[in-house]
Order: C-alpha cells, then sequence, then structure tokens
C-alpha cells in the first residue's frame, strides 16, 4: 500500500524531505503523497521515513492503494530505472 496523509496533518514540513522518492508534496491544503511514487520506503529503508518523523501521526496506509511488499519493490524499482534514464 501507498501511504495517504490525512486531514490531522499541521503542515510542519518535516515529511516532504524524508521522502526517498519525492513523492510527498503540498497539496491545495495540506500535504499529500503520490500514490505512484510512494512505496513505503521499500528499497531505501526498513519503515517509511514519513510515518516516523510525524509529529501527530497522519500517515496511515491508504487502503485505496493496497500493495504487497513484492508489487513496492516493483514500483521501487521501475522509479529508480526511471532516474536513471
Amino acid at each position: 500500500m501507498s501511504l495517504i496523509i490525512t486531514d490531522e496533518c499541521i503542515n510542519c514540513d518535516v515529511c516532504e524531505p524524508e521522502c526517498p522518492n519525492d513523492a510527498i508534496s503540498m497539496g491545495p491544503d495540506i500535504y499529500v503523497i503520490d500514490p505512484n511514487k510512494c512505496t513505503e520506503c521499500v528499497g531505501h529503508f526498513d519503515e517509511p521515513q514519513c510515518q516516523q518523523v510525524c509529529p501527530v501521526e497522519c500517515i496511515p496506509r491508504d487502503p485505496q492503494h493496497a500493495e504487497t511488499p513484492e508489487q513496492l519493490m516493483v514500483k521501487y524499482r521501475a522509479l529508480q530505472a526511471a532516474k536513471g534514464a
């Protein structure tokens, strides 16, 4: 699954720079996560870095984007290949 930022977000700006896939950006009101780029840090870290730094714990898994660890690894590899292109 990719992650999602809920409306409890306080726009503290700590999650965005932690994302190794550049999946987090400022939305109209709060930060948002691009599910096409979010790998829950699979391939980079053992745990999602944005969840680790979020002071209000507003970054759960997104039930709309269910993915297995294997699928997340495939996405990670595709993202890395695109960066190298």
